[in-house]
């Protein structure tokens, strides 16, 4: 066999043996515990907006069943679609926070990465359900994203004054 033959069979054993190890990477990023539960320590909670975020080992999550007004600039495409839905979004966000400063926090579901490579979770918060405490105060509504039900629509309605937040 030729110097080129050689060249050929070390680079498909090259190409094989990354890919191999490719794949080992991938399955090893996985939640090892998807469907388990594992409590932390709300400090370590970051919120971005009033239904996602990010704990302080830097895993962004989301959580599942709900969504609550977003507060990006009208002019973002994932960013609030007007006025009124960025300040709801402000006071959904002030909510989940004050909820959870300082309460003990469970991930009670993990439903595995969504698109964004968020995971998507139930929270539990000292036994009860976080998004339907969310739910019913108001600040937050049902969404079957999983089933393909629209996004709510929080451009509608009045609000009760201007809602300043971060």
């Amino acid at each position: 066999m030729g110097r080129s033959g050689r060249i050929k069979e070390w680079l498909i054993t090259f190409v094989v043996l990354a890919g191999i190890a490719f794949g080992i990477a991938v399955a090893a990023r996985e939640p090892a515990s998807k469907g388990a539960s594992a409590s932390f320590d709300t400090s370590s909670v970051y919120w971005s907006d009033g239904d996602s975020g990010r704990l302080a080992d830097g895993v962004e999550f989301r959580l599942h069943g709900v969504d609550a007004p977003e507060t990006g600039p009208l002019d973002w495409v994932s960013g609030a679609k007007c006025e009124r839905e960025r300040e709801l979004g402000y006071a959904a966000k002030a909510r989940v926070r004050e909820l959870t400063r300082a309460g003990a926090l469970t991930v009670s579901f993990n439903y595995g990465p969504d698109r964004y490579g968020r995971l998507v979770v139930d929270l539990s918060l000292e036994g009860q359900d976080l998004a339907a405490l969310l739910v019913a105060g108001g600040t937050h509504r049902t969404w079957d994203y999983d089933g393909g039900d629209s996004k709510p629509n929080w451009c509608t309605g009045r609000t009760q004054g201007p809602v300043t937040g971060s």
